[in-house]
């Protein structure tokens, strides 16, 4: 009973107080045994443990740095690509487009002249031309182009079409 007396009599202020500056005391001790080891270029397992990590961490941000810098350029490159990928689709578009109105244009033109040389052309035949004369159209305004050359041709299939069908030719 007397122990357990004594220990609730123990001024524990005191005690944490004490157990505080012991601590720093032992904190003391250490930084001044480091201090000397470091002065007499000794090195313990401790030091180059904290040494090692610390190299490490200096390499890793330095391969962070090279991977960033390789990462503006990889995506600078990728940027030229698609740049120059996209001129290329602009330009094989265009040459379609080029390239199906003078298909429509010249198949156009070719039966106008079919019909002005006097050549019997069917009704079907009439019929595909004026269908492609209407896709030619579309075309010429879509991409903001003038129509200029088939006109006159349109006119001639158009013309022998109607004179055809008051004739009876296409009943």
């Amino acid at each position: 009973m007397d122990t357990i007396n004594e220990l609730l009599n123990i001024n524990f202020s005191y005690v944490l107080t004490s157990v505080f500056i012991t601590l720093i005391g032992i904190k003391t001790i250490i930084s001044i045994f480091e201090w000397c080891i470091g002065k007499l270029g000794l090195e313990t397992k401790w030091m180059r443990q904290k040494r090692e990590e610390h190299e490490l961490l200096i390499q890793t941000s330095q391969n962070l740095t090279s991977l960033q810098k390789k990462h503006v350029e990889d995506m600078k490159k990728s940027d030229d690509h698609d740049a120059e990928m996209k001129d290329n689709i602009k330009k094989l578009t265009d040459m379609f487009i080029d390239k199906q109105i003078n298909d429509y244009r010249w198949e156009i033109i070719n039966l106008a002249d079919k019909i002005s040389s006097g050549k019997n052309v069917s009704k079907e035949c009439l019929r595909h031309a004026i269908s492609t004369y209407e896709k030619y159209e579309k075309i010429i305004i879509g991409h903001g182009l003038v129509n200029g050359e088939v006109e006159i041709s349109i006119e001639v299939i158009r013309d022998s079409y109607q004179q055809k069908l008051k004739e009876g030719f296409y009943s």
